[in-house]
């Protein structure tokens, strides 16, 4: 990706993930970047278990962007496997730069290196922007998603 690599996720780039996940409407109501012993666990889980994948684009030595990729092996579509690209955030200053699509192009590589024949997201209601982006990369809205908050 000339400058710009994209790497694991290691517990020094958590400070800079928390932060961008915090600079939305969103995220600044559930994210807290004053604690940071949650995420950390949760980098431990997540480093733990070889189908989640939590990146970092980085741009000069400076995290510019993030995302997590899970593999889903599954038992419908013929047994095919599926990946669900979730927490896409891209840094305030690289927005509109075209680091988001180089970063989904990035998931969707990985999602084929992984055999996978699916690759799904959600993404909020509130976010058309972000629903306009990801059509122009070729997903579809085919589906009404749900959740239930535990």
């Amino acid at each position: 990706m000339g400058d710009l690599e994209v790497r694991a996720a290691v517990a020094d780039d958590i400070p800079e993930i928390v932060a961008m996940l915090a600079d939305d409407p969103l995220g600044a109501q559930r994210e807290s970047p004053d604690d940071l012993s949650p995420y950390l666990t949760a980098l431990e889980r997540l480093t733990a278990d070889p189908n989640q994948h939590l990146v970092v684009a980085v741009r000069e030595g400076r995290v510019v962007g993030t995302l997590q990729l899970t593999i889903v092996p599954g038992l419908s579509r013929r047994g095919s496997t599926r990946s669900i690209i979730e927490g896409v955030r891209i840094h305030a200053d690289e927005r509109g730069s075209g680091l988001g699509s180089r970063l989904i192009e990035w998931a969707i590589d990985a999602s084929r290196r992984e055999g996978c024949q699916l690759v799904q997201l959600t993404s909020d209601n509130s976010r058309p922007d972000a629903h306009r982006f990801y059509e122009r990369l070729g997903f579809t809205a085919s589906h009404v998603g749900f959740k239930l908050a535990l």
